[in-house]
């Protein structure tokens, strides 16, 4: 039997929802997705946010934000903002990624989420492994932004927020093509690192930038001698 779309759509709606409707039928009402976007390219910041959506609220659409098309993303971040009983958005700059690591980073950004949230979040989604130091309770969802309309819309609105600051940036820190592949390991990326070197907002402490570091650090020793 072949399933139409809006049979489709309905099942995918009905999956994704299966995680908070067991919390909402043990009494727990404000059920937080959270989830982060960038923590792979070597420049911009990691972008985390936190949504709590109305019970069975849907958009059209909704998935990993990987797997949503940059037109519908955008359409579907501003219907969660206009939709959602609270959501935060964080943004962990490159300097504090370089400091205390990415992984320190995008936790530090998901705590600062979930304390931003008003009202208060009961339970936090997060993508992935366990918050810790969560500031409050949770349950950690592998591939949570496929599997929970919460972390899914927290994916979205990461992602969405994450590619207009890396736009922006292109027009501060022009020829290294951030508009396009946002700060990750692109061919064209990695030869425009060569070519400029590092900006501001590279992360020194990813391998491919910190090479291109210390060849600068070595020619600009042998060009002296």
């Amino acid at each position: 039997m072949t399933l139409t779309s809006d049979t489709q759509e309905m099942a995918h709606r009905t999956a994704l929802w299966e995680i908070e409707r067991a919390l909402f039928a043990s009494g727990t009402r404000m059920v937080a997705g959270v989830d982060e976007a960038g923590r792979g390219p070597l420049a911009g910041p990691v972008v985390v946010a936190a949504v709590i959506l109305p019970a069975e609220c849907w958009f059209a659409g909704l998935n990993d934000s990987k797997q949503v098309a940059p037109a519908l993303r955008e359409r579907l971040a501003e219907d969660i903002i206009a939709s959602a009983l609270a959501y935060s958005i964080q943004v962990v700059p490159a300097e504090t990624i370089d400091d205390i690591n990415i992984l320190r980073a995008t936790h530090l950004g998901m705590r600062a989420a979930l304390n931003a949230l008003t009202p208060a979040a009961e339970v936090a989604l997060i993508d992935g492994l366990p918050l810790p130091e969560c500031p409050l309770p949770q349950q950690n969802v592998i591939g949570g932004d496929a599997r929970s309309a919460s972390i899914a819309a927290a994916s979205i609105l990461a992602k969405t927020h994450r590619d207009r600051l890396m736009c922006a940036f292109e027009e501060t820190y022009p020829g290294y093509g951030f508009a396009q592949h946002k700060g990750y390991g692109t061919a064209a990326h990695l030869q425009a690192l060569r070519r400029l070197g590092p900006c501001p907002i590279h992360r020194r402490s990813f391998a491919p930038v910190r090479a291109c570091v210390q060849e600068q650090l070595s020619f600009s020793e042998r060009s002296t001698r």
